[in-house]
């Protein structure tokens, strides 16, 4: 049984799993002016890329499990949070591994 906020919840522990590598690495969160300029564009391309697929009748999204909310009566939301959602967990990854790659390294 699908429920209207199975991808909502996804994207949610998807948050929740990478929120300790704030810590980890350089404080991806405390720079949003940065972070928002990396998630900006992969937000437009894949945002449009994904309107036009479904305009084009290529894509489609399970009506039961999404909220039913759409941006211009074609995207639904869930589709744009996981744009920003993803991109920032895989920046969190990225900076907590750089942030202790000097660790893993060895001496000498």
């Amino acid at each position: 049984m699908r429920s209207q906020y199975e991808y909502l919840a996804v994207l949610g522990v998807c948050l929740l799993i990478t929120l300790p590598l704030e810590w980890m690495g350089r404080g991806v969160y405390r720079r949003w002016p940065q972070l928002a300029r990396a998630v900006a564009p992969v937000l437009l391309v894949l945002a449009a890329w994904d309107v036009v697929a479904i305009l084009r009748g290529h894509w489609t999204f399970h009506p039961e499990s999404t909220t039913g909310v759409e941006l211009g009566g074609v995207l639904p939301i869930e589709e744009v949070l996981f744009f920003v959602v993803i991109p920032i967990c895989a920046v969190l990854t990225y900076e907590a591994v750089r942030g202790r790659a000097g660790r893993w390294l060895p001496d000498g």
